[in-house]
């Protein structure tokens, strides 16, 4: 049995016991103690709290600072009011419970009431913000969860800089599988980089409440990153397990030099890994993608086009692709032969809201040029009316060209980024049949999510010690893919998401921010300039502000309707407190 159960059984039963002598004091019955919930009941009846407390003290992620507070109020109320007395009750209440309960000497006084006395500044703070951090903590795991989108891979639908909402009711909220962990910190404590944030103490298997409905295809969902189940905490924005495939190793938690083989500014050098750690899911990176194909669709991939079930799917309408434009001379920017460094014409980039980090120059022949530009469709169409541009064509990866870093990272499979499967996508209870050649496609997911044992001997597969040719999966699995087609981290390249690992649905988005790094001229506008700035002309998308997410991208702006709204609310407010100023004075 895993160590944090024993742990949780043993504080249970020291609590009950002490409860058990504690509630005759009170002149409940002992026995009541060992009824589930209704001696909850019973304790909160005893410290004079709301019935409705039960909800709270049975919510992972904040029932353990409820039953903290419990242990606080109940020796409180058995007059054990000193500060080293409620220090001890606070940090070790499953102790102290049955340790007042054998003391001859414990008397039942009551909760204290504070009524008559004043409540001090420490403790008025206090109270303001544990309720903050229950309320918040409560909203954040079970409803809505803040979230910035970090990357491309969605753009244009998404955008980097865009600060939304994520619902987590859509597809049911998740019960942690880490609840002792730090408000509001995702994997990593705030102000360090590699200090985790929760301790695995205590862990609950994956459980999800009903929500208002599954992932469907097209949706765009919030999902944590299943590659990151591995983490070299040197390399956290890389994928631990490309990194071993570099590397040619099948593990680095054992390798005696502690170094990898790293690209620098130098070249390839060996560089120190660092810590490598394992995150359970619930604390693994957030990544945001289209959900592409659902659990039981055949997905395959022709020329950058994307088919379920053998029926051509529409691409999203702000898709982008990878351009090889021609031009007579330098029209995108021009290339420095002595540093051999591209030079980006920042002005046109910015203009045309193509990221410079998407941009590139391919090739140079005589008077012409080749760039490679990352766009959407309607960027294209103003490329295309440019002057110099002589022509646009998509790069495409030819279908039967071996790319080692897409899935299932084996060369009997000769899938890229642009031509890729079929494959089936694993539904719950379906069975599919194993051999020692289709065995990569399914094996990250027998192992590392549905958590068996796997051995190849030969030409046999062992399963839990089992030979077998056949596998019947638990999980649901879902394809993520970014509509920013080309230049995209996906399934494509780590492989399916287990459902498990879903964690929500982006509905609202309520502010924008261009990154400087990829917008280096109106992202560097300063703030009260970008304030007056109209359109996208300065740091902000005012076009994206108080806007509601759709599967096709965000809806109109409301940003003009809840200033109407907040400035009538506050006018209303105003006059309000004026009059009731003139009928005092009167």
């Amino acid at each position: 049995m895993d160590t944090s159960f024993l742990l949780l059984i043993l504080f249970s039963i020291t609590t009950i016991i002490g409860l058990w002598k504690l509630f005759p004091l009170a002149g409940e019955k002992g026995w009541k103690a060992f009824v589930p919930l209704y001696n909850f009941i019973v304790w909160l009846k005893l410290i004079k709290k709301p019935w409705w407390w039960i909800f709270l003290i049975i919510t992972p992620g904040v029932n353990f600072l409820m039953i903290a507070i419990l242990y606080l109020l109940t020796a409180k109320a058995y007059n054990k009011r000193t500060f080293q007395e409620k220090t001890i009750a606070v940090l070790f209440g499953y102790f102290y419970l049955p340790f007042l309960g054998f003391q001859p000497e414990t008397k039942y006084v009551g909760p204290e009431d504070m009524s008559k006395r004043k409540p001090s500044m420490g403790r008025e703070w206090t109270e303001a913000i544990v309720f903050a951090v229950i309320a918040a903590t409560v909203i954040r795991t079970f409803f809505f969860e803040a979230f910035t989108i970090p990357t491309s891979s969605l753009e244009k639908s998404m955008m980097v800089g865009d600060y939304l909402f994520v619902s987590k009711v859509s597809y049911g909220a998740k019960i942690p599988n880490t609840p002792l962990s730090f408000p509001f910190a995702h994997h990593t404590l705030p102000l360090t980089t590699q200090t985790k944030s929760y301790l695995e103490w205590f862990k609950l298997p994956y459980f999800r409440l009903p929500g208002f409905g599954s992932v469907k295809n097209n949706d765009i969902v919030v999902f944590n990153y299943p590659d990151g189940d591995t983490v070299a905490l040197d390399y956290q924005n890389q994928s631990y397990y490309q990194i071993c495939r570099d590397n040619g190793v099948k593990s680095l938690y054992n390798n005696p030099e502690k170094t990898i083989v790293a690209e620098t500014d130098e070249g390839k050098q060996n560089r120190p890994i660092g810590d490598v750690v394992y995150r359970p899911a619930d604390k693994r990176e957030n990544y945001v993608k289209r959900c592409i194909a659902i659990a039981g669709d055949k997905l395959e991939i022709k020329d950058a086009e994307v088919y379920i079930n053998e029926k051509h799917v529409e691409t999203p309408e702000h898709a982008q692709f990878h351009y090889i434009v021609k031009t007579k001379g330098f029209v995108f920017g021009e290339y420095n032969f002595q540093a051999q460094q591209f030079m980006p014409n920042l002005k046109i980039f910015d203009r045309l809201d193509i990221y410079i980090n998407e941009a590139g120059i391919r090739n140079i022949m005589n008077d012409t040029v080749e760039y490679l530009l990352n766009m959407p469709v309607s960027t294209l169409e103003k490329v295309k009316g440019m002057e110099g541009v002589i022509s646009v064509e998509k790069e495409i990866t030819p279908k039967g060209i071996y790319e080692a870093r897409i899935f299932p990272h084996a060369a009997n499979y000769k899938w890229n980024n642009d031509n890729f499967g079929p494959f089936v996508i694993p539904k719950a209870n379906s069975t599919v049949r194993l051999d020692t050649a289709n065995i990569v496609l399914y094996s990250r997911m027998i192992v590392n999510y549905e958590l068996n044992t796997l051995e190849i001997k030969g030409d046999k597969i062992f399963i839990n010690g089992k030979e077998t040719n056949t596998y019947t999966f638990k999980l649901n699995y879902y394809f993520m893919m970014g509509d920013n087609r080309q230049n995209s981290a996906d399934s494509r390249y780590w492989g399916v998401v287990p459902e498990d690992h879903i964690v929500g649905k982006p509905v609202f988005v309520w502010m924008s921010i261009k990154d400087p790094k990829n917008n280096p001229v109106s992202g560097n506008v300063g703030l009260i300039k970008s304030i007056s700035k109209v359109g996208d002309k300065g740091k902000f998308r005012w076009n994206r502000f108080f806007c509601f997410v759709t599967n096709d991208g965000l809806s109109r702006s409301y940003l003009v309707h809840f200033l109407i709204i907040v400035g009538g609310i506050s006018g209303f407010v105003f006059f309000r407190n004026k009059r009731k100023v003139k009928n005092v004075k009167k």
